[in-house]
C-alpha cells in the first residue's frame, strides 16, 4: 500500500502555529492553492484548496518563514478524518500530512512579486518549429 502525496502551490493564507494540549508539541496547519491543469468551461483557471498539517520543528520554520502567497513543495501522505462540530453534526476532512516542506522561494522573491516559471516565458520563447522537435 502507497499513501504519497506531493504538491506544489501558493499559500491561500498565513499559517497558523498551536500547540498540543497534553505534551506541547508544535502543529502548523496552512492551505495551498494548487492550480488545475486545464481550465474550467468558461476558459478560466481554477484551483484546489488544500489543507496541510505540519509537526514540530518543520511546523515552527513554516510559522516563521512562511506567509500568505509564498510557494511551496509538500510532500506527504493523505489523511482523511472525522470529527463533530459545534452543533453536533458529524463532518469529515481530507488533508496531506507533511513529511517534507520546501520553501519554493525567499521572502525577497515574495515581496517583489515573482511569477510562476510558467508565466516568465515571452512568446518567442514559446514558439517551437517542427525542425526542434526530435520525434
Amino acid at each position: 500500500m502507497l499513501n504519497q502525496v506531493v504538491l506544489i502551490g501558493r499559500l491561500a493564507r498565513d499559517p497558523e502555529l498551536k500547540y498540543t494540549a497534553a505534551e506541547g508539541v508544535p502543529l502548523v496547519n496552512f492551505t495551498i492553492a494548487v492550480d488545475r491543469f486545464t481550465p474550467n468551461q468558461a476558459g478560466e483557471k481554477e484551483a484546489d484548496f488544500i489543507r496541510i498539517l505540519a509537526w514540530r520543528k518543520q511546523a515552527e520554520n513554516c510559522a516563521t518563514y512562511l506567509s500568505k502567497g509564498n510557494k511551496v513543495a509538500v510532500e506527504g501522505r493523505l489523511q482523511v478524518r472525522s470529527y463533530d462540530d459545534k452543533e453536533g453534526v458529524r463532518r469529515s476532512i481530507a488533508e496531506v500530512v507533511a513529511r517534507r516542506v520546501v520553501f519554493l522561494e525567499s521572502r525577497k522573491d515574495a515581496d517583489q512579486g515573482s511569477k510562476d516559471d510558467y508565466d516568465s516565458f515571452n512568446k518567442e520563447d514559446a514558439e517551437v518549429s517542427d525542425d526542434d522537435v526530435p520525434f
